[in-house]
């Protein structure tokens, strides 16, 4: 695969300026994030649902209960879904309403949907998505069960078609209210984990569970 990301589905309509194709860019977003909204449509309802992702390679992969409508749903139809991601960065207050934005990036994929069914393979993804979360969790835990791995289902599509759309700018008013009286400009959002909040029904003291840079 190239490096660009654009096809006639995923080119954008509107606001083509904050538009990117670039593969990179979208990889960043989608590593950067940790939950994603996945699209479908089942008899002719379209379902948006939240679940958690991550990348291996050239695609994105979620899981859920092997039975779940987004993990059986559309794979048994072999249509495309689509899945968004997007992180807040700030938001951007002009000196009227109309103006008032957000800085964000974000990185809409379309794909038809392929399930993984070999054990191996699932637990190598399994560990890859919890290494994303807690980075050297894996190995402290006890160990899966063959039934747990057949309760999950796992999915994935392939990183192939996709759009980013993003903004990182000051406001932009009009030029006859840049004199206004009232305060302009950005303010950032930074992301930080809280400090861990231990089970109560944990008799040992242990280190905390480490947390990902990002999210």
């Amino acid at each position: 695969m190239g490096t660009t990301l654009e096809t006639s589905l995923s080119k954008v309509k509107r606001g083509p300026n904050r538009a990117s194709y670039d593969k990179q860019h979208a990889l960043d977003i989608i590593d950067g994030a940790l939950m994603c909204h996945l699209g479908q449509t089942k008899d002719g309802q379209v379902f948006v649902t939240p679940t958690c992702h991550w990348r291996d390679g050239d695609y994105l992969y979620w899981h859920g209960h092997s039975k779940a409508r987004n993990v059986k749903g559309p794979v048994d139809d072999m249509e495309k879904v689509c899945i968004n991601i997007s992180l807040l960065d700030g938001l951007v207050m002009a000196r009227s309403a109309f103006h008032h934005s957000v800085n964000y990036r974000s990185v809409t994929l379309f794909g038809v949907p392929e399930r993984i069914d070999d054990a191996q393979e699932k637990q190598r993804q399994f560990e890859i998505f919890l290494e994303k979360v807690s980075p050297g969790r894996w190995s402290q835990l006890r160990p899966i069960t063959d039934t747990e791995i057949k309760a999950t289902g796992l999915v994935r599509i392939k990183i192939e078609e996709a759009s980013v759309k993003l903004r990182d700018a000051p406001p932009i008013d009009d030029p006859e209210d840049h004199d206004w009286s009232v305060w302009a400009g950005v303010i950032p959002l930074e992301r930080q984990w809280g400090e861990g909040q231990t089970d109560p029904i944990q008799q040992i003291e242990y280190p905390p569970a480490t947390t990902p840079k990002a999210f």
